[in-house]
């Protein structure tokens, strides 16, 4: 079983709307295995473990082999939450509590997603959410975060932290302790390992395969920071701690050369999966995916050319759990690494900078002095500051329909900490900042739901004003007045002595804002103080 400390107050689970001294409950259906966390919350709001349970379930193999789960592992799953819930109970938590069960986000890639997930829901009154990538990679960063506060010198360095997970490779870059930069690759430890199933290789053979496999999104990941001079580079995952904690460490980190690295992976890879089971005592799909796991660091590390690894020794899986019940509930806390990756999305596709940073203005301050008309929440706000600043990436692509270009590449894109719900709201509200308002027959905009609907539509009426008062791209407008009078919303720009540009565009955009709030846009000069001279 593994061991969890009692956390402080600021750990993601402490909620001051629950009673003290409760025991809740956490489960996961994760790529080679099922797991639950009971804990107690504590009077000064950390928690402490009460029991960590973990079973082998094989989803990844079925998932990545066949591209659906079979009968057996359905089942096998469905009879592990069944227990679960029962040592739940004997552990006093009643099936009645708020709990939360999620699942892998591999499942998304399962042509029977649904049918799994209802199995569950009949059999165990269970309604399990599959993890969304915006909220992974929350929680990646949370334990990135855990981790940089442990290695305090970090913080004020270069570091590249690596999640190379059973399907994909997330990284985030830090500078100062703060992530200027996000990249996710489609290349993971399970994955890897079952594309390399049918070549009956071992050893040598097995690693100069992988290395040619993974090759093109090692080589991305290189390009994407190759300007960063990162020194240093943290690796996290399942497999790769699971082998880092047979390594001493200092504060229950694993400090590793590259070279220190490449003979782990040499080592691991001459055992035989029966030996790698009894070694790390673990199920056969993880024994085999270590390998995968050292040859991807090992490829990453040596491609940025980095001096020292760091791997946590703790248990993966343990502490994922602690994070997950309100990894959902945290985009606010992230806004400003949020507002930067949005910014380095727009950097890609060479935005207008300037540009961009008034627009996020003008929309943001419109936002504010609107709150009682609009009545959307910070996290409306949170997705019109990013809808403003990416809003003109379609540039890239070609300046005519360049509102749809936008569309298509914001909704292919990430953007740190924002789930795939949010990149669909944010690359519509862009692609409505000019022509044609929102259409029930429009394909992207009719999948949403009514609320979604409503909040796209909103989102980018207030995006178009914005846009309309920066229609010069010169960043006239300094300050702005925000008035509602009467059946009017009267803008008061200071400091100019002409609006003409600035009033033609607002007349043209200003009418989807005046058909979802009745309120008709007019834009003025704000009145110079009399002077009392003479």
């Amino acid at each position: 079983m593994a061991e969890v400390p009692s956390m402080a107050s600021e750990d993601p689970l402490a909620d001051p709307s629950m009673e003290t001294s409760s025991v809740g409950a956490v489960m996961h259906l994760g790529a080679a295995s099922a797991s639950m966390l009971v804990f107690q919350r504590l009077e000064g709001g950390g928690i402490e473990q009460i029991d960590f349970l973990e079973q082998a379930v094989p989803l990844a193999r079925d998932v990545f082999r066949s591209g659906q789960m079979t009968v057996s592992t359905v089942e096998r799953c469905v009879e592990i939450l069944q227990k679960f819930q029962t040592t739940m109970e004997e552990l006093g938590v009643p099936r009645s509590r708020p709990q939360r069960t999620v699942a892998t986000n591999l499942l998304a890639e399962s042509s029977d997603q649904d049918v799994f997930l209802d199995r569950i829901r009949v059999a165990c009154g269970l309604d399990v959410e599959t993890l969304d990538d915006g909220e992974m990679t929350r929680v990646i960063y949370l334990l990135s975060q855990t981790m940089l506060q442990e290695l305090g010198t970090l913080r004020k360095k270069s570091t590249l932290v690596v999640h190379v997970g059973p399907g994909n490779t997330r990284a985030l870059l830090f500078e100062g302790g703060r992530i200027c930069n996000y990249s996710s690759y489609r290349l993971g430890t399970h994955r890897i390992m079952e594309a390399m199933r049918l070549q009956s290789l071992a050893g040598a053979g097995l690693l100069q395969l992988m290395r040619q496999h993974s090759r093109g999104n090692v080589g991305q990941l290189l390009f994407d920071y190759q300007h960063a001079k990162i020194k240093h580079m943290v690796a996290i995952g399942y497999e790769i701690q699971m082998i880092a904690r047979e390594m001493k460490g200092r504060s229950g980190v694993a400090r590793l050369t590259p070279e220190k690295l490449r003979q782990e992976r040499d080592r691991v890879t001459a055992l035989s999966t029966d030996e790698r089971v009894w070694r790390y005592q673990t199920d056969y799909q993880t024994a085999e995916a270590l390998v995968g796991a050292l040859e991807l660091n090992l490829a990453i590390a040596e491609a940025l050319e980095v001096s020292e690894i760091f791997i946590p020794i703790h248990d993966y899986e343990s502490a994922l759990l602690e994070r997950i019940p309100r990894a959902s509930e945290l985009t606010e806390g992230f806004a400003d690494e949020v507002i930067q990756s949005a910014y380095s999305l727009g950097e890609k596709y060479k935005i207008d900078l300037q540009h961009a940073q008034q627009v996020e203005f003008l929309a943001h301050h419109l936002f504010t002095e609107l709150r009682s008309v609009h009545q959307l929440d910070s996290h409306s706000e949170l997705l019109l500051r990013v809808a403003a600043i990416t809003h003109e990436v379609g540039h890239y692509v070609s300046p005519r329909l360049h509102h749809k270009h936008s569309l298509y590449l914001i909704q292919h894109s990430e953007i740190f900490g924002l789930s795939s719900v949010d990149i669909e709201v944010v690359a519509l509200v862009a692609r409505y900042h000019r022509q044609s308002p929102p259409k029930p027959l429009h394909p992207v905009y009719r999948e949403l739901s009514r609320d979604r609907r409503i909040q796209v539509s909103k989102l980018a009426a207030l995006l178009r004003l914005a846009d309309a008062l920066e229609q010069s791209h010169s960043q006239r407008i300094h300050e702005l007045e925000v008035r509602v009078e009467g059946r009017k919303l009267v803008l008061r720009a200071s400091g100019l002595s002409d609006i003409a540009i600035e009033q033609l565009a607002l007349d043209s955009e200003g009418d989807l804002f005046r058909n979802i709030f009745g309120l008709d846009p007019v834009l003025a000069l704000a009145k110079s103080p009399r002077s009392d001279e003479g």
